[in-house]
């Protein structure tokens, strides 16, 4: 995160780099003139240096501006739209050095080409404004890209997991109770549990949980499992181990303005999953899995249970071990809603690794295909009378006209406060010839294959009993083909 002092430097850099160039001087040239050090320009260009106030009359002069243009964080028409950028809440909060990207290089590129840097900058503007993305999107969108560049398995964080295991003397494999993980915070970090307060306030209802950090209170609602309730715990230890300070304190993050608080909470919640599923262990599980020649969903409902986890938990943290251990990592993980009605379905989260996979997120209220097993299990959950609070199913997703195929496997549940209302989480594996290899019930004719498209407004299928939306933006690019067909054969 860069600080105010930090971009004062770096617009007045900008500002020197800009004027010396308008002023066709080198390095050494604008260094005779001012007297100021060759080595001292450079380091003001890159923003790592402001100089005093005598130098700064110095360059004035040999510039021929006043001296309140040179320290004003205002500029000309050419500079406005990189210095606009620059004092951005994106360019001062979002950590560019986690993608590798040199702040002063990206600057020195924006100024070879400020009028087309303005043209972008606007593009992206109108695009986000127009398909309704907020900043907390764009945030998200970039730790998303982050976990893909990193292909979702954090060093750092898993070795953290060990050494916290030997600190506290845990067995690697041993199942960390609530009342265990709740004694560990306490003894590590003094922090005691709240769970009756956060529900005496109407208000306060949707948060799961709230760190006082003067009072060392960790809040959580009542009104929770103790799956939920060992990852809350486990998520604060996280912060309290990896000494994550620009971070969250509630649950459902309020201000999602700040990229490093987004970052902290995804470390944290890396950290509190990879402590409750044991690396080595899940490991071991997994290849029973996919050596099993018969297809069984239940073993994904029969992993819950061991670990006492959540399905989301689950699967998240197979998105770490599959790339990492089984050289899977052209896969995506989404969590889909769906309405009480069971007629809009919703992706709310969603991670894409290698490439972005089918099915996407998308902003223009298009309709989900209705083959998906994701959507499938939301409809049997509904009509089950079974008090299972979990369902698991799985297909073969063959993308109509397309190369495409996944393993989907999807765990569903419904919402407990409205049981007409339900979520489903998936995980989806592209099949390749590699896939096929390692994944043994693959070939299990009780495994269906389903045809299915993106959304019924880009689908061809004509005899699809299930769609929800006409194919009208897929007539719409047929009848360009048709006037692109027709101008050509002229």
């Amino acid at each position: 995160m860069i600080t105010d002092k930090e971009l004062v430097k770096l617009i007045f850099g900008l500002k020197i780099k800009y004027l010396r160039r308008s002023k066709n001087l080198s390095y050494k040239e604008l260094a005779d003139k001012t007297g100021i050090g060759l080595s001292y320009i450079h380091e003001i260009e890159k923003g790592k240096k402001y100089p005093k106030y005598d130098k700064i009359i110095q360059l004035a002069e040999v510039f021929g501006v006043e001296y309140d243009s040179l320290v004003s964080t205002k500029s000309t028409k050419h500079l406005r739209p990189i210095l606009d950028l620059v004092k951005s809440d994106f360019f001062k909060v979002f950590p560019l050095d986690s993608f590798g990207i040199d702040r002063s290089k990206l600057i020195e590129m924006f100024l070879d080409a400020p009028d087309r840097v303005n043209a972008l900058v606007s593009t992206l503007e109108t695009t986000i404004r127009s398909y309704h993305m907020t900043q907390e999107n764009f945030y998200l969108t970039a730790l998303r890209s982050y976990q893909n560049i990193q292909n979702n398995y954090f060093e750092e964080i898993e070795k953290s997991i060990v050494q916290f295991k030997k600190e506290n003397k845990l067995k690697t494999d041993s199942k960390l109770t609530t009342k265990k993980l709740i004694n560990l915070l306490k003894k590590n970090n003094d922090i005691s549990i709240d769970d009756r307060s956060l529900n005496t306030n109407k208000a306060l209802n949707e948060i799961r949980s709230f760190f006082h950090h003067k009072k060392n209170i960790l809040f959580l609602n009542s009104d929770l499992a103790d799956e939920q309730i060992r990852f809350l715990i486990a998520r604060e230890t996280g912060f309290q181990y990896l000494n994550l300070e620009e971070r969250p304190y509630e649950t459902r993050i309020i201000d999602a303005s700040n990229y490093e608080k987004l970052l902290s909470n995804f470390k944290a919640s890396y950290f509190a999953v990879a402590l409750l599923l044991d690396e080595s262990t899940i490991i071991k599980d997994m290849n029973a899995f996919f050596d099993a020649p018969k297809w069984n969903p239940e073993f994904l409902l029969s992993l819950i249970k061991k670990y006492n986890i959540t399905p989301e938990m689950l699967f998240q943290r197979l998105t770490n071990i599959l790339p990492k251990h089984f050289n899977i990592d052209d896969l995506f993980f989404l969590r889909l809603h769906g309405s009480s009605d069971l007629n809009t379905y919703t992706i709310t989260k969603e991670l894409h690794l290698n490439q972005l996979h089918e099915p996407y997120t998308n902003y223009t209220d298009e309709k989900y295909c209705r083959r998906w097993v994701s959507i499938e299990i939301l409809k049997q959950l509904r009509m089950s009378k079974e008090n299972e609070p979990y369902l698991a199913d799985g297909q073969i997703s063959d993308y109509h006209n397309s190369d495409n195929a996944y393993l989907l496997l999807s765990i569903a549940k419904k919402n407990h406060k409205n049981p007409k209302e339900g979520s489903s989480v998936n995980l989806g594996l592209k099949i390749n010839p590699q896939l096929k290899e390692r994944i043994n019930f693959l070939k299990d004719p009780k495994l269906p294959t389903k045809l299915v498209h993106t959304t019924c407004q880009r689908c061809s299928i004509s005899d699809c009993v299930q769609r929800a939306a006409l194919p009208i933006i897929l007539e719409k690019e047929n009848e360009l083909s048709e006037i692109e067909e027709a101008l050509r054969a002229l």
